[in-house]
């Protein structure tokens, strides 16, 4: 579209074919898409999702599936929140990932919040969410450990 003169005479220092930019533009980074090995329950049609920072610290993330109508399932880096939660992960799961070194695997827990009490947060220490950094693939492990439950409070 072509400016009319009216707009070039408000912009006269500008030409025709300068692009406008807005002082508000934000500085986005490249968003990293990860792909389930293994789709979570219940939603089988979805394997690419994105994490998405919840908070300024980067604790808390979206784990937000890339389809318009997909899921979002809030997650929180395990190390963060329980320090001492060192699953061993099964061989089979490293491999089908790409881990090669624990270093390259982020490991995340699902969060439920129950509705009205974010106090009651829990945190599902059974099945984490593991990502390979080096190679953008995630899956849900699940441990056979009963020492981690489904649902560990967030708080303590």
């Amino acid at each position: 579209m072509t400016p009319s003169p009216a707009t070039l005479a408000a912009r006269p220092h500008a030409p025709a074919s300068a692009p406008v930019r807005s002082r508000a533009a934000a500085v986005v980074p490249p968003v990293q898409v990860l792909t389930l090995t293994e789709p979570l329950p219940g939603f089988p049609a979805h394997r690419e999702y994105v994490l998405v920072p919840a908070d300024g610290a980067g604790l808390l993330s979206w784990l937000q599936s890339v389809a318009p109508d997909g899921p979002r399932f809030l997650v929180a880096r395990a190390e963060a929140y329980f320090p001492e939660y060192a699953p061993a992960l099964p061989r089979s799961a490293c491999a089908e990932l790409g881990v090669e070194e624990m270093a390259q695997a982020q490991v995340h827990c699902l969060v439920t919040v129950p509705p009205g009490d974010v106090a009651g947060a829990t945190a599902n220490l059974r099945a984490p969410l593991v990502v390979c950094s080096r190679t953008s693939r995630a899956r849900q492990v699940v441990l056979t450990d009963p020492a981690y439950p489904v649902r560990r409070p967030m708080r303590r």
